[in-house]
Order: C-alpha cells, then structure tokens, then sequence
C-alpha cells in the first residue's frame, strides 16, 4: 500500500509528538526522587541518552523504532542532565556546622529589596566569607533579613533605609540552611529557594554595625529599577495605587499590601498585579504590530528583512527587555523562553501544528528550568494557550505560529474585497470585533481553566469571569504603560493611580458579594485527571452531544469524594506552622480546631498562611469549635484569619473577656465561653472532655501558661491529650484531680518541650505511645529541650519533632499505632528538602 504524503506528513508529527514529550517526561521522573543519585550515574544516563540519540539520527530504517530511541535517548538524557544540576546546586548547602554562628561576609545586594511590615529581605551575592578571622564556606547566593522589630510603630533605621540594589555592603549575619514548613497541599518554600539557587537563609546582626562600601558596585538593571520604584512612591501618596503601579513596571509584588493581595485573589485577578506571562505576551504582540507596521513605511527595511520576520524578532527583543527589567522571575523566564521557541519555528519556516509548538516550546522550558514543571504557573500557561487554541480561535492560533493577525493584512487586497464604508461604521465593526473576540477568549480561558485551577489551587473566583472582562485590557493596556511610561512624564503616574483607585473600589464591590469564592477539597487522582479531561472535551470543536460528557464528568472534581472517620473515630492533624501550636481534630461530621498558630508577622500569621489553605485542602468550610488554649501569641496569632474567613459555631477559650478576639467573635455575632474543667460533649461517638482549668482559676489571675485548657478526646480505639502551655504546677495538679482520665495514646508534648514542663510522674501517668512536639526549627528557646528528650526516650516513646516530621495526620482506627500516622515530610520526600539524618525524630 503506497503512502500518501498527508498520512506520512502525520506518522512524522506523531513522531516529533513522542520525542517532543521525552524530555519533559525524563526531567519530571528525575523530580519524583527522594534522594539524589551519585553524580556518576547521571553521566551514565546522559551517556546513555546522547548513545540512542546518536543511533536513532544515524539509523535510517524503521522509523517509528528510531523515533522510540530517540524518545528515550532524550529522557535518559533530561533525566541525568536534571540530577547532574540538582547535584550540583545541593552540593553548595550551608555547613551545618557555621548554622547559627556569627559570620562576617562581603558581598552585593543583587535583587531589590522586598519591604514587608517587618523589615527588608534581599538576594546578597556573597563574596568569600570570614568566621573569627578564619575563611569559611558559604553559598555563593543567599536570602538575607534585615528586620527591625515586630511592633506596628517600628520604622526602618537610617542604614536600612539607605539599603539599594547593586550596592556593596558588609554585614554581621546567622545563616541556616532553607527550611520552610511542611503541611499537606502546602505551599513548598523549600522548593522555591531550590529553583531560585538560594542555599542559605538569614538575618543580620546590628552588632557590629552594618557598612556600606559601595554604593553603585554591580547590577545596573537592578539599580534602575531601584530608582522607579523610589520614583513612583515619591510620586504617589496613594499607598494602594503606588503598590499596583510599582508591580506592573518593576515586579516588585511586596509593594502590594496583604489586604489588597487577598482582595485580587477574591476576585480572581491576582494574576494580573503581578508581571505574568500575560503581560509579556502582551507586549510582545503590540510590540511586533507596531514594529511590523513601521518597517512596512521603509523600502530600505523591507529589502533587508521582511517585516513579519522584523515584528517577530523586535516583539521578542521587547519582551525580553521588559521580562529583565521586572526583575527576571521565574515567570517571566519561562514566557520568554515560550515566546523565543515560537519566533525560532517561525523564523526557521517551519509551520507545525499547535501540539507540536507547545511541545517544542515546553522541552525548551523544562531544559533550562526543569523544576518549572512543579509550579503552577507553567501548567496555567501552558494549558490556556492550549486550551485557546484547541476552541479554535484563530488568532490566537496564528500567534502561536509567530504571526500577529494585524502585521500580515494586505490592506489592499482588504479593499477589493470589501467596498468602503464610513469611517465611524468601519471603527464600530472593529470595536465590535475586538470585544467579541475579547468575549470568547475569556469565556474559553475561564472554563477551560476552571478544573486545572481547583486542581492546582481548590478554589475559584466566581466572580472573577466578570472582573477579567474588565481588569484584562484596563491593566494590560491602560495601567501597565502608564506605569512604564511615567519613568518619561511623571504625571502619567498619577493618571495611572487615577485608573487603579476606580478599578479597585469596583473590584471591591464585586468581591464583596456573597459566595465570591467557591472552595473544594483536595480530589483524588482520578477525579483530577476527569475534571481536566472535561475542560478540553467541552472546548474542543465536538458535537454538542459530545460536549454534554463534561458535565458527568467535572462533577467529581466539584464534589470530590471523602474519607471521613467512621462513627467512633476520629482524625487529628498537628499542622506545622513553626513555633506555636494548631491541631485539627475531625470526626465524622465535626471539626474542632485546637489553638491558631503563631503570628510571624504583623502582616502574616499561621492562620492565614497554613491553616486556611489545609482546612480548605481537606474539604473542611466550617469549625464547629475553635478552642484557644491560652493568650500567648503563639497559640492565638492565626485565631483573627480563621474568624474572618470561616464560618466558626463557638469559640472557647481561657483569654479575658475584653481581649481582641473575644471582642471580634461578639462583633461577628460568634457563641463565645470559657473552657473548665469538667465540661464535656460528644461527636459522633467521639468523647471530649476539657480537664483544665478550673472555674476557680478564673478569679486567681494566673500566668497564661497556667490557664491553658487541657482537652482529652476519647474515641472506641484510642485517645488523644492536647495540653496547651501547662507547666509542672498544672501536672501535678491534674494528676491529683484526674490521674485516671490522663491515660492516652497520644500526647501533644506541653509547653512545646519546655524544661518546665513533662514532669516524669505526668509522663507515667499519660503514658502515651506517641508524644508531638510542636516547636519551630531552631527556635531561640531551644524547644524541644534534651533533658525533655531524654525523659520521653527513657519510656520508650515515639518522638515526633515538627521541623523534621513536618505536618503529622493520625487516624483513630484501631490498627495498631505505628500504622495509624504519618509525617508529611517521611510520606512526600523530595531530594531538595531540608532533612535530617533520622526524619520526624530527634
């Protein structure tokens, strides 16, 4: 049967199609490994891979055999390439032995300063590095805090406001390595330092003072950002527009307020404060009409380079000047590596099908960043450009293959066709166009983008199909170039903080509406990879009866199913949210949470930041009882975001009557009591019984530790004790009062490990399989304390620490204890994770 050239023009895009996906493929099985191989058999692989690439490329028969070799040449090759860079970056970590200690380094501050209420965070290229007059190693790139204070009062002394990109400084500083927290569904700040090749964390010493030796030492492109970031605050009283205005020119996101972060996130533009790969793409497109239009006026141009391939080129070039000059993220690196693979196929004449450009232009990505694979950012993009062209826009399709629809119109051959018509009548057909098109493709972004977002994120704006109709073109054409144009006429600045005032004040009404957000758990696998199947079946050029399948088969992923404690059984969660404590304890249909975390910051807290998302993460929209154990604000620092953004039955704790949360749950119309000794209730079979305090306790005005409420939860198989803060005096007195109700399985350690706390008579009494300390990593008050350790050793009790367990889930059921928890970092290791030699014990 002899071969027609379409069907063997298709077995050639098939082939192109698998090695296209190969090294992808290779670098993401590389991310999946817990531990890193020796550098050895990396080479081996790569080796390995260049040897079938070789033979493939020689070998001219059986092609489909060759592309096969070729496939697994290339993964062998991305997989050995990865692991040879992760090698590489691990082997710059931090000593553990100069954790801790004063160091002297020298070196440039080499990103712009990021301001949060706090104090001064930046990227510091380090220069060689001095320890009692002695050289040491450290990592050449470290991220480094110059704090002043957590008081709201506190302002920024005069050498840290003098702090600048490119300047030269020396500083006292303590450096560990990057350590972050470890929660399910979390975000991987451990992962973000990876990529970024930062192996050091730390802050800086005021003793011996900091010096400035050198004001304009390095980075231009960052000092010029410096100054139009100074520029623009001078310019503009306004701190919410000026934020806005600072992060579409410069890239600088701590500019933007958290409240105003989590109004953007509400209303589902978050996106597009930031610079994304909207924004570039953006610019690359007007760019390139406009430079392909000019070249068209000059003869002399045209006969030297056409002027498609001149818009193609000069949009690129202005895409990536703008990507350098927003600060060179990560996503704005892989937009322009995106960009740059279609403007090669373009230029090279080669006009693949969509697949084949989005396939070329991921390998691209992944082999210069192959840890992109992992953020969500790479998906979003990736799948709504495909998704886009998958409805069948055809302009969107032909930018994909390098062309700008207004670059190539023949506007003579437009006349001939069409006869004239007025001028106003030809403007209101353009403009219709242009909003119908702007119609569709929103509509294509957000349904297509809907499953992948829940996937990636488990919540979604409802509101925010209407806010992008109108935020889109307002930031990117409007906001945006009066942002960058302002560097020239200042007085642009103030028009564009005009503009960002309004919108902000209409994006607030429309976030505000009820139900703005919706929110699911986590689904399984299986109900992901439906709810995605669903997106492209629904969007794709189908019969609508076709199309129908995506309704059965989202569902899933909108309702995800649970597992959910049987009756008489019970589920509990010891976050990891640093120094404090939070644990969330769930029956069948019940939810307690058990203190909030601690405040880190006056804008961030462990509410907001771990409790919030794992709650949601679980599917959980509701706390039936939040229990404050005491004031300290390590237990209560993260109560304010869950009464805000939850909807909470009670609110029991030992605080005073006029303390702020109280206050704010009263405002709130929230039930609110004192915990004592004695009360009881129970959950679906599942008993909790509070042991401490006393009523009597109240009149006494007693230290906060001292007050803590002591809860036991007693399910048909097992028991858990949560103890808050309670010293050895509050021990001694439970052992006296309730010495048989103390027995459990369980123990979340007092007083995080405190040296004035588990007493040997209150270890013996609880005798708990499992004792969950609950500390932050290298904490200045050295919790858990060894001689703590040591006691809970001594009984042959499990220890769980949470800096090297990270978030640990327990389960009730009655199949023995070892196999009833896990530790987030024990149950998903991954090589560039912080560890230590024995994880979840110390």
């Amino acid at each position: 049967m002899l071969k027609t050239p379409a069907a063997d023009a298709v077995n050639t895009g098939w082939r192109l199609a698998l090695m296209g996906a190969a090294w992808p493929a290779g670098a993401a099985l590389q991310l999946r490994e817990p531990t890193l191989q020796s550098i050895q058999a990396y080479g081996v692989c790569a080796a390995s891979g260049l040897l079938l690439i070789a033979v493939s490329v020689l070998t001219r028969r059986h092609r489909w055999l060759c592309a096969l070799a070729c496939a697994l040449g290339l993964a062998l090759l991305a997989f050995g390439a990865t692991g040879g860079r992760a090698s590489w970056r691990l082997a710059e970590t931090l000593p553990a032995s100069i954790e801790g200690q004063d160091l002297q380094i020298t070196g440039v501050v080499a990103s712009l300063p990021q301001r949060s209420s706090s104090g001064l965070r930046f990227r510091f290229e380090v220069d060689p590095s001095m320890q009692g007059g002695q050289p040491v190693t450290v990592p050449s790139i470290v991220s480094i805090g110059w704090y002043h204070g957590f008081h709201e009062d506190a302002t920024l002394s005069a050498p840290q406001l003098e702090l600048r990109a490119g300047q030269r400084w020396q500083f006292t500083v303590r450096l560990r390595r990057p350590h972050g927290l470890s929660n399910p569904h979390g975000f991987d700040q451990e992962l973000q330092s990876f990529e970024e090749g930062v192996r050091a964390i730390g802050s800086v010493r005021d003793v011996p003072a900091p010096q400035l030796l050198d004001r304009a030492a390095a980075h231009p492109v960052e000092r010029l950002r410096q100054r139009m970031r100074d520029a623009i605050e001078a310019a503009v009283p306004d701190r919410r527009a000026a934020g806005v205005l600072t992060a579409l020119a410069v890239g600088d996101q701590s500019s933007i307020d958290r409240e105003d972060w989590d109004l953007f996130r509400r209303a589902g533009i978050a996106h597009l404060v930031s610079i994304s790969g909207l924004h570039i793409t953006m610019f690359a497109w007007l760019a390139g009409a406009v430079i392909g239009a000019l070249w068209r006026r000059s003869v002399r141009a045209t006969q030297w380079i056409a002027a498609p391939t001149a818009a193609l080129w000069g949009g690129f070039a202005v895409a990536w000047v703008y990507s350098v000059f927003s600060g060179w993220g990560v996503p704005a690196q892989r937009t322009v590596w995106m960009l740059g693979t279609v403007v090669l196929l373009r230029s090279a004449g080669l006009r693949w099908p969509w697949p084949l450009v989005l396939l070329s232009a991921a390998t691209v990505v992944t082999a210069l960043d192959p840890w992109a694979l992992l953020q969500p950012g790479f998906w979003l993009s990736f799948v709504a450009v495909g998704l886009l062209m998958v409805s069948g826009n055809s302009k969107v399709m032909s930018a994909a293959n390098g062309q700008t629809p207004d670059v190539d119109l023949d506007l003579h051959d437009t006349a001939a066709v069409h006869p004239p018509s007025p001028h106003w009548r030809g403007g209101i057909a353009k403009l219709r166009g242009v909003m119908s098109g702007g119609l569709q493709t929103q509509v294509v972004a957000t349904l297509g983008l809907t499953p992948l977002t829940l996937v990636i994120f488990q919540q979604l704006s409802l509101v925010g199909f209407v806010a992008n109709l109108v935020a889109i073109p307002v930031i990117t054409l409007i906001i945006t170039p009066l942002a960058l144009l302002g560097s020239v006429a200042p007085v642009l600045w103030a028009a564009g903080a005009w503009v960002v005032s309004a919108l902000a004040s209409w994006i607030g009404w429309l976030a505000g509406a009820p139900a703005a957000v919706w929110s699911v758990g986590v689904a399984p696998w299986w109900a992901q990879a439906a709810g995605l199947l669903a997106a492209a079946v629904l969007l794709m050029p189908l019969p609508w009866r076709v199309r129908a399948l995506a309704v059965p088969l989202v569902l899933p992923l909108l309702l995800p199913p649970r597992e959910l404690p049987a009756l008489g059984q019970f589920e509990v969660v010891a976050a990891d949210v640093g120094q404090g404590t939070a644990v969330i304890v769930r029956t069948r249909h019940h939810v307690m949470v058990y203190d909030a975390g601690p405040q880190y910051s006056p804008d961030s807290d462990a509410g907001q930041r771990v409790l919030l998302p794992l709650l949601r993460s679980r599917g959980d929209h509701r706390i039936d009882l939040l229990m404050l154990s005491h004031r300290d604000t390590d237990h209560v620092g993260g109560a304010s975001a869950l009464l805000r953004d939850l909807p909470i039955g009670d609110l029991v704790s030992s605080i005073e009557d006029l303390h702020p949360l109280r206050l704010e749950a009263r405002w709130r119309s929230m039930p609110t009591s004192r915990c004592r000794a004695g009360q009881q209730w129970n959950w679906d079979g599942v008993r909790f019984e509070v042991l401490h305090p006393s009523g009597d306790d109240y009149a006494a005005a007693l230290r906060p530790n001292m007050m803590s409420c002591v809860v036991r939860v007693q399910g048909s198989g097992a028991s858990v004790l949560l103890t808050g803060d309670i010293e050895r005096d509050q021990e001694i007195r439970l052992l006296r009062e309730h010495r048989e109700a103390l027995r459990s399985d369980v123990l979340l350690v007092p007083h995080h490990g405190s040296k004035t706390s588990s007493s040997a008579a209150f270890l013996d009494a609880v005798a708990p399989q499992v004792a969950v300390f609950q500390a932050g990593h290298r904490n200045r008050y050295g919790h858990p304390a060894d001689e703590v350790l040591a006691r809970y050793r001594e009984r042959g009790i499990d220890i769980l620490v949470s800096p090297s367990c990270g978030a640990w889930t327990w389960r009730s059921e009655p199949t023995g204890v070892d196999q009833r928890g896990g530790c987030e970092r024990v149950q998903v290791p991954r090589y560039w994770h912080w560890r230590t030699e024995s994880v979840g014990v110390r």
